[in-house]
């Protein structure tokens, strides 16, 4: 296990799982939305995240959390391990609720 995906839904708990991992692992951790958004709530063009991604792949060992359907497949074909986080909605929401107005490692705004 050198390069992870952690997917699921929204609230399902992947960066909590993702750095939990990390912690365990020592992998490095990347957070989609981090490279995705920046601070204002902006975010990069498709193309500036593949790029970035690209960038990833090329290292020796690696977590990277979160959805984006967008470049799934590209994930799907760099990693060799992925932890699909698949919980009922109820208990999605409740995650996604409950972060509500805190600042997060994996968010570069509140």
């Amino acid at each position: 296990m050198k390069k992870v995906i952690v997917i699921g839904s929204p609230g399902a708990g992947k960066s909590v799982f993702s750095q939990k991992l990390k912690n365990v692992t020592n992998l490095p951790l990347y957070h989609l939305d981090m490279l995705y958004y920046k601070k204002d709530g902006t975010h990069i063009s498709k193309e500036e995240l593949e790029e970035k991604l690209k960038i990833i792949f090329k290292e020796e060992h690696w977590i990277i959390d979160g959805n984006y359907q967008r470049t799934l497949e590209l994930r799907l074909k760099e990693c060799d391990t992925v932890f699909l986080l698949d919980y009922p909605t109820v208990i999605c929401i409740k995650g996604a609720e409950s972060r509500v107005g805190t600042k997060r490692d994996d968010l570069p705004w509140v």
